[in-house]
């Protein structure tokens, strides 16, 4: 049957229909009026159309951003009005006949076409119109487009695609739950799943091999730039009989292609191999386990240098060193020095350059003797024109100061590679941290990974020296992806949970399924989860996430379009046997 509204879309227009009656639909998105005859330019989701309108009377009642289906002739433009900005800039379609679907009936509260320039709170309140605007409708096809590829990806390397709840159980995984009340079952309570982690594992257990799903996940957190409150999606998969090389082998394979075919033109994107570095050895290296490799600048440990000199401030302290060479000036010292103490509350910041003599200059030259000058040159390999900067403080925080030093310096010397994508996996997590306050031993990282050593080293080992089967993808400074290689064993679970202050009983409440699971012949199984949301947000070059969500909450957690969350009738509280205290 015949559409009513349209034959073409707007980006089916072509110089091929010169001539020929169309129909096409869409909204106008500007009227030009040039005495006695009028321009409109009509948009869908396709592309944008100049209709020339020389009957005046058709253009009554037309107002921008209706929508509406226009039939007219297709005519090739006059040269010198060509608009080379859009696919159909050499032709127009001369109106014959306009009806009006849909009418605007109140101002609009912005300009679709510079909605990007709008106050966010605004945006995500009228997000259909903001969706309006193209570059931010491109951002939301794109999207469609990377989830596609990454779907065809893992059914190309024969993993099957499997939903899981969203209501279930509330666990300690981490982060705060959802909880959705139950109506039949008085006190109870669902959760939102904060990742499909215990679904997974049981479909392992069940003997699916390869497992894989766009997931939805939700944890009660707060919002940062590369991180939407409430809702997230992630390329979750898992695979049993496999090992953290098995995992990595198909972690480097979709992750290269799909940021080789979407990358901007030219981007460089790490070909696999990725570079593997150890969580101690990335906290080293870069102050941080999410670690930017366009930057050049390593961090190096100068802690043991530091004991032989008169410097007393940096006696029985963790010293970390950073070298650059690049001209610096008196100015750029002192902004460094500014960020140093404001921004990472450090008490000041060490530095020496060296001359083209080869002496040094510095603020804790004095403090070298003579004799330790030419060890810390060979050390450190340094050449006139290096400076070389020091942090001193605990190790933990000296590696924090020293890796957000590093960043800013790559920063404000340029020294970061341009258009491209440089991916690397830390593994080697701790399995177990101590609590500065409650002096408690917990998890560190995933309560589901295997501990390197298995049931001997939890037994055997202090619990703070054992390293865990886990790891992430980091690209470009940003963390895609965590997993690891999961415990499988019920005997090394009830271990790793006791020394992580769970008892049995606990454990069999809380992690009841996988715990049963457990008991039945469980393969060894292992897997990961890239976040589709940040790689999006890599490979659009966008700062805040939520650019690149449809319907993204605001910072606050709000749903400004929608008031979620919003208060509920008292039938409904009672249904759910929820009295609300102030």
């Amino acid at each position: 049957m015949k559409n009513i509204y349209r034959d073409h879309n707007i980006g089916e227009i072509s110089e091929s229909l010169i001539g020929e009656t169309v129909r096409v639909a869409g909204w106008v998105e500007n009227i030009r009026d040039h005495g006695g005859v009028s321009f409109v330019d009509l948009r869908d989701m396709y592309g944008e159309l100049q209709v020339v309108m020389r009957d005046t009377a058709l253009l009554e009642g037309i107002a921008r951003e209706m929508s509406v289906s226009i039939e007219g002739i297709v005519e090739k433009r006059d040269e010198e009005t060509y608009n080379p900005r859009i696919p159909t800039g050499t032709i127009e379609v001369e109106a014959k006949k306009v009806d009006v679907l849909g009418k605007v009936y109140k101002q609009l509260p912005f300009e679709i076409m510079t909605s990007k320039e709008t106050r966010e709170e605004v945006r995500l309140k009228y997000r259909y119109l903001d969706l309006r605007n193209k570059k931010v409708k491109d951002n939301i096809i794109f999207r469609s487009q990377v989830i596609a590829f990454l779907r065809q990806q893992m059914t190309d390397m024969g993993f099957m695609e499997i939903q899981t709840p969203i209501l279930t159980a509330s666990s300690p995984e981490g982060a705060r739950d959802y909880i959705v009340p139950s109506r039949r079952f008085k006190g109870k309570f669902y959760a939102l799943p904060q990742a499909p982690q215990q679904f997974k594992q049981l479909l392992m257990v069940a003997g699916f091999d390869k497992y894989f799903q766009i997931a939805p996940c939700f944890r009660d957190e707060d919002a940062r730039a590369d991180r939407s409150p409430g809702e997230f999606y992630q390329l979750d998969f898992e695979m049993a009989f496999a090992t953290q090389e098995d995992v990595f082998k198909v972690g480097e394979q979709v992750l290269t292609a799909t940021f080789e075919k979407f990358a901007p033109e030219g981007a460089v994107v790490t070909k696999a191999p990725y570079p593997i570095y150890s969580y101690k050895q990335a906290m080293l290296e870069f102050g941080t386990d999410k670690p930017d490799l366009r930057n050049p600048l390593r961090i190096t440990d100068l802690s043991d240098f530091f004991e032989k000199c008169t410097f007393k401030a940096f006696h029985g302290r963790t010293v970390r060193a950073i070298k650059a060479h690049a001209p610096m000036s008196k100015g750029f010292h002192e902004k460094l020095e500014k960020f140093a103490r404001n921004d990472l509350g450090m008490g000041g910041l060490g530095y020496l350059e060296v001359l083209e003599d080869g002496t040094f200059k510095g603020p804790i030259d004095k403090f070298i003797p003579d004799e330790l000058k030419g060890e810390l040159k060979e050390r450190e390999n340094l050449i006139p024109g290096d400076t070389i900067f020091f942090i001193a403080d605990k190790e933990m925080r000296a590696a924090q100061c020293a890796g957000a030093l590093r960043n800013e310096l790559g920063a404000r010397l340029d020294l970061l590679e341009k258009n491209a994508f440089r991916f690397c996996y830390i593994n080697d997590f701790p399995m177990f941290e101590e609590d500065e306050e409650s002096k408690k031993i917990g998890f560190t990282h995933n309560p589901f990974s295997m501990p390197q050593g298995g049931l001997e080293a939890l037994n055997e080992k202090d619990p703070l020296e054992i390293l865990a089967y886990q790891y992430d993808i980091v690209c470009n400074g940003v963390e895609l992806s965590s997993g690891a290689v999961r415990n499988h064993d019920m005997e090394i679970m009830e271990k790793a949970f006791e020394i992580a202050g769970y008892d049995k009983q606990t454990l069999e409440n809380k992690f009841g399924a996988l715990y049963q699971a457990f008991q039945f012949g469980a393969p060894p199984h292992a897997g990961m989860a890239p976040g589709v949301d940040r790689m999006i947000m890599l490979l659009k070059n966008e700062e805040n996430i939520r650019e690149i969500i449809a319907f993204p909450m605001a910072g606050s957690g709000q749903d400004l379009m929608c008031n979620a969350p919003g208060e509920v009738t008292e039938l409904q509280l009672r249904e759910a046997h929820i009295k609300v205290r102030d």
